[in-house]
């Protein structure tokens, strides 16, 4: 432990993860020079039966935040997120755990340490579930806390909390074979929330649903996370689920990463051909905001009628009017949004909803960001925004 502030609750430092098919003694050093020469996954495989699940990793986790793991099959994406709890352990580099005051290695960290980490502060969500179909809902979800040695009075009152928490309480005394796969998903969350860890690991947990159960958990997920405010290490292969649920996400490939940037900088702006056609087949409507359509009024040529103040206006429900094209216009938030006003929305605001309030009003939309009127879209902004050209580089 570094007595030091740590601002990222997970953070990983120049992580290789290398495994040795021939186990032969030197071949991950072999391997981790021919690495560091340049050679690619494919060459150091074939010569040294050695596979690089995960190749010079950084990447920091905000504590509370959700981050989110992308890449086609055989990326890394799992193999990084399960050397957070050491379940795949790093040939090279650091896994630092953060609690705001100090970090520890948890790639270096002795076994009764790791075990403790694993009970307290890191708990994970399975794709299948990972359930003991002989218990109970109930006893699923007290299950670590059993292994704790929590006390049963203790445990009880626990898992009760976190099974109304998730919607389950009338299934307390069910089995596993007597719920629906969304429901078992639920007890998997359950758990994890029951033992109060801080940071929760997510290996796809919803690709086994179908779209509409999937979308209702990703909802849910999103309402819990706004209440419980946990750090979320997220693995998905979706790209819209990513794009939605992510408040950062990293797009890797052949074990590296390749971006990392909030939905908006991967949806507006791709590093590279790669992560642009990557994204080429998403839903930009949910995802894309009114802060990355809009124009500023700093880059308009002139600024609309009656906003040579520079753009500060009271936006309350009955304020305020704008004069457009010689007529005076009410200006409403869009929460009080009446026919025939300017409507005013949050910079944050999702692009289809944007469109559905330009197509309802017939005129721009004025975006404001801490009580300032900032910038407007129109159809050209609204057009440019899911053109790909626009998505993929103009921006």
């Amino acid at each position: 432990m570094l007595s030091e502030e740590v601002n990222a609750a997970l953070e990983f430092r120049d992580v290789d993860i290398l495994f040795d098919r021939g186990n032969r003694r030197g071949a991950i050093e072999a391997a981790l020079a021919r690495l560091d020469a340049g050679e690619t996954r494919e060459e150091i495989g074939r010569a040294l039966k050695v596979t690089v699940g995960v190749a010079g990793a950084n990447l920091a986790v905000a504590r509370g935040e959700i981050s989110v793991l992308m890449g086609l099959s055989g990326s890394g994406k799992s193999t990084l997120l399960r050397a957070a709890n050491r379940l795949n352990r790093p040939v090279r580099g650091e896994v630092r755990i953060g609690n705001g005051l100090a970090w520890l290695d948890i790639a270096r960290c002795d076994d009764d340490t790791l075990r403790t980490l694993r009970k307290t502060r890191i708990a994970m969500v399975f794709q299948q579930f990972g359930l003991l179909p002989w218990r109970t809902v109930r006893d699923n979800v007290g299950f670590g806390l059993e292994l704790r040695g929590m006390a049963p009075s203790l445990r009880r009152d626990v898992v009760a909390e976190k099974l109304e928490l998730v919607g389950l309480s009338n299934w307390a005394d069910a089995h596993v074979h007597e719920l629906s796969g969304g429901m078992q998903q639920r007890v998997g969350l359950a758990r994890a929330f029951a033992t109060d860890a801080d940071i929760l690991l997510m290996d796809e947990p919803f690709s086994a649903l179908d779209p509409l159960i999937r979308r209702k958990l990703q909802d849910e997920l999103l309402d819990l996370q706004k209440r419980l405010k946990k750090t979320i290490l997220f693995v998905s292969h979706d790209i819209d689920e990513a794009l939605k649920i992510g408040s950062r996400i990293t797009i890797m490939r052949e074990g590296r990463i390749i971006q990392t940037g909030t939905p908006d900088d991967i949806a507006l702006r791709p590093v590279d051909d790669y992560v642009a056609e990557f994204i080429r087949h998403m839903n930009p409507l949910p995802t894309i905001v009114a802060a990355s359509v809009m124009r500023r009024f700093e880059d308009l040529p002139r600024l609309p009628d009656g906003m040579l103040d520079g753009g500060r206006i009271a936006v309350a429900p009955d304020a305020a009017t704008m004069w457009v094209a010689g007529r005076a216009v009410p200006v409403r938030p869009h929460s009080a949004w009446v026919e025939g006003a300017l409507c005013v929305v949050p910079a944050r605001l999702s692009l289809g909803e944007i469109i559905a309030l330009r197509q309802r009003s017939g005129l721009p939309v004025l975006v404001e960001a801490e009580g300032r009127l900032v910038g407007l879209c129109d159809d050209a902004d609204i057009l440019q925004a899911l053109c790909g050209k626009a998505r993929f580089g103009a921006g």
